[in-house]
């Protein structure tokens, strides 16, 4: 009777790694709604419209997409790749009809930067204006009618206020400075400054 051959001990099987999480998105919800406001104007729009407006990657951008969905901000149309934005994706961003026309948006923004460098020059105001930045759909060239440019202004003391704390009246002063910087411009819509602002698609005024 032959003698069976032994078998050679198998190789232990590897157990393929698990695959990683993708790494948690850094973009404020911020940044987000201000592209959904931006789209107001259009009908539809893609997900590399909304990359390129918030300088993130394309993967990047389809995450996003998924949480404002999830939210019931945006939905997918019949047309492969496109998406709207819902009434409450407009209503949380803050979005409006849009009822001005570009150019005189951006005159406006010509003026503000002008206002903002006479304000620089003002040794007795107690803020220097360190940023400013616009945004909006105004930055869309095939835009006829837009809404008012957002303005992020970041301030900063000036000499002998430079190391007070900030208070509520502070904070009162700086609203009351902004107001005074927007003048009766309805086409601009100054707010304080974000580092999400200068991230994303914008016009710099300094």
């Amino acid at each position: 009777m032959a003698k069976k051959q032994a078998r050679a001990p198998s190789a232990p099987s590897r157990k393929p790694a698990p695959a990683r999480p993708p790494a948690p998105l850094s973009i404020p919800a911020e940044a987000a709604l201000s592209f959904l406001k931006d789209t107001k104007g259009a009908v539809t729009w893609t997900v590399s419209e909304l990359a390129a407006t918030l300088k993130i990657a394309r993967s990047d951008g389809a995450r996003v997409i998924a949480l404002l969905q999830a939210q019931g901000y945006v939905q997918p149309t019949r047309a492969n790749g496109e998406w709207m934005t819902t009434p409450s994706g407009e209503t949380v961003s803050g979005a409006k009809q849009p009822r001005f026309g570009r150019e005189s948006v951006k005159r406006a923004l010509d003026s503000l930067r002008e206002r903002i460098r006479q304000a620089n020059k003002d040794a007795k105001s107690p803020f220097k204006i360190s940023g400013a930045v616009a945004f909006g759909d105004f930055l869309v060239k095939d835009r006829a009618r837009v809404q008012a440019a957002d303005v992020g202004i970041q301030l900063a003391r000036r000499g002998e206020y430079a190391s007070h704390l900030q208070s509520a009246s502070d904070a009162r002063e700086e609203r009351a400075f902004l107001r005074q910087l927007r003048g009766r411009a309805a086409l601009l819509a100054l707010r304080p400054y974000a580092d999400w602002m200068k991230n994303r698609s914008n016009l710099n005024l300094l």
